[in-house]
C-alpha cells in the first residue's frame, strides 16, 4: 500500500510523460496561486507540490528535558532602563543566537493591536476577489509590489503550498498608493515600528559578539527591509507537501509575525521542534549572512512550515539586509579572529549571496556552503 502511494506521488519517475514544466507553467499563469486551487474545491493537489519523502520525514523531538522542546522566549522589559537587565537580556539573546538561532520576543515595544491588524490586512489580502489580487501577480521583483506563489517556483524540486505578498519597505518604501489597499496602512505602519526593532537587535547581538553597540548597525545590517506576507491555505492532503520546505534565511536577521495557528518548526540537534505561538510574540531568528560574518559564532538554522486540512496559517516575515545594489563587501568579523579562530568564508555582497539563493531555490541544502573557504 505504502509503495503504491509513493507512485502516486512521485509520478515524475513512476510516468515519462509527466511534463512537469508545463505544469508549473499552467499553474503560474492563472495568477491565482495556491488560494485559487483551494477555491476551485480540489480534493488532491497537483504534482508539483509533492514532496520528497525524506523532506517530508516527520522527525520530533525525544521526550526529554523539556527546555529541549521548546524556543526560548526572552523578555525586554526594562531593557532600556537599567543596565544589570540589559545585561541579563544580551546573555540570554546571546545563548539563544549561538545554540538555537531562534528566540521569541515579548514587550519589544510595539503594540498588539498593530501586531494583530498586520495579521488580519495579509488575511484580507489574500482571501479577497482573485480579480483583484490578480493586478499585483508578477515575478519582477524590481516592481514595488509583488505578489506570487514560490519565488522559487520553476527552480525548486518541489512548489510549497503558500502564497505571499512581498514588498522592500526600506530603506526606500512603495509609495502609499502603489501598496495593496487591503493592507495599506497597516504595513507602512508595521514596517516603521519593526525597523525600530531591528535597529535595537542589532545592538544586542553587536553587544552579544562583544562589539560595540552600533556595530552590526554601522555596517549596514538593518539598512533595508524586505518584507513577506504569506498566506498557507489549508490543505486537502497535507502529508505530502509543506508550506515551506527546510530553508535557512538569506540577510543577517528576520524578525517573524505569526497568527496563532502554529506550524512552524524549527530543527535542533536533527530533531524538528514546534515555534508554538505566543501571544504578543514575535519570533527572531539569525539568518546566514551574520553567521558568515560572525564566523559560525551565530548560528541560521533551517526551519520549515507544516501544512494543515483544518485552517489556513498567516506570517509575516521581514528580513534585514543591507541595500542589494551596496558593493560593501561582508566577511568574517575580523575583531572576531584569532590564530585558532581563522575565517571560515569568502567576502560576498548582499547582491551576489541573494542572487545565488534565489537561483538555487529552497533545495533542502544552505547557500552558505557555497562561501565557504
Amino acid at each position: 500500500m505504502a509503495a503504491t502511494r509513493t507512485n502516486e506521488a512521485f509520478p515524475a519517475t513512476a510516468n515519462p510523460k509527466y511534463d512537469r514544466l508545463s505544469e508549473l507553467k499552467a499553474f503560474d499563469e492563472t495568477k491565482a496561486g495556491v488560494k485559487g486551487l483551494v477555491d476551485a474545491g480540489i480534493t488532491e493537489i497537483p504534482r508539483i507540490f509533492h514532496h520528497s519523502p525524506d523532506s517530508l520525514e516527520e522527525n520530533y523531538f525525544v521526550p526529554g528535558d523539556p527546555q529541549e522542546l521548546s524556543i526560548p522566549v526572552i523578555d525586554f522589559e526594562g531593557l532600556r532602563k537599567d543596565l544589570i537587565q540589559r545585561e541579563e537580556i544580551v546573555n540570554k539573546v546571546r545563548v539563544a543566537s549561538e545554540t538555537r538561532g531562534f528566540f521569541q520576543v515579548v514587550n519589544h515595544g510595539i503594540p498588539e493591536s498593530v501586531l494583530e491588524e498586520m495579521l488580519a490586512g495579509v488575511k484580507r489580502f489574500h482571501e479577497q476577489d482573485s480579480e483583484v489580487k490578480k493586478e499585483f501577480y508578477s515575478r519582477d521583483h524590481s516592481k514595488p509590489v509583488t505578489y506570487f506563489s514560490n519565488f522559487d517556483l520553476f527552480s525548486a524540486p518541489a512548489a510549497a503550498w503558500v502564497d505571499t505578498v512581498y514588498c522592500v519597505t526600506a530603506p526606500n518604501p512603495p509609495k502609499p498608493e502603489e501598496l495593496p489597499l487591503a493592507c495599506r496602512d497597516i504595513l507602512l505602519e508595521y514596517s516603521k515600528q519593526v525597523m525600530k526593532l531591528g535597529i535595537l537587535l542589532c545592538e544586542l547581538l553587536s553587544e552579544a559578539l562583544g562589539l560595540n553597540p552600533n556595530y552590526l548597525k554601522e555596517i549596514d545590517c538593518a539598512e533595508s527591509v524586505a518584507v513577506l506576507c504569506h498566506y498557507y491555505p489549508t490543505c486537502p492532503e497535507p502529508k505530502l507537501t509543506k508550506g515551506s520546505p527546510k530553508h535557512s534565511d538569506s540577510g543577517f536577521l528576520t524578525v517573524l509575525l505569526q497568527d496563532h495557528i502554529g506550524g512552524l518548526q524549527v530543527l535542533h540537534q536533527n530533531n524538528w521542534i514546534d515555534v508554538k505561538p505566543v501571544q504578543g510574540a514575535l519570533i527572531v531568528n539569525i539568518a546566514d549572512l551574520l553567521q558568515l560574518i560572525s564566523n559560525d559564532r551565530l548560528k541560521s538554522v533551517e526551519h520549515r512550515v507544516l501544512s494543515n486540512r483544518e485552517q489556513s496559517r498567516v506570517s509575516v516575515a521581514c528580513f534585514f539586509r543591507s541595500d542589494f545594489y551596496s558593493s560593501r563587501a561582508y566577511g568574517p568579523i575580523k575583531e572576531l579572529l584569532t590564530e585558532d579562530n581563522p575565517p571560515k568564508y569568502r567576502d560576498t555582497t548582499m547582491q551576489e549571496y541573494v542572487l545565488y539563493f534565489a537561483q538555487k531555490g529552497l533545495d533542502g541544502t544552505s547557500a552558505l556552503m557555497h562561501f565557504k573557504l
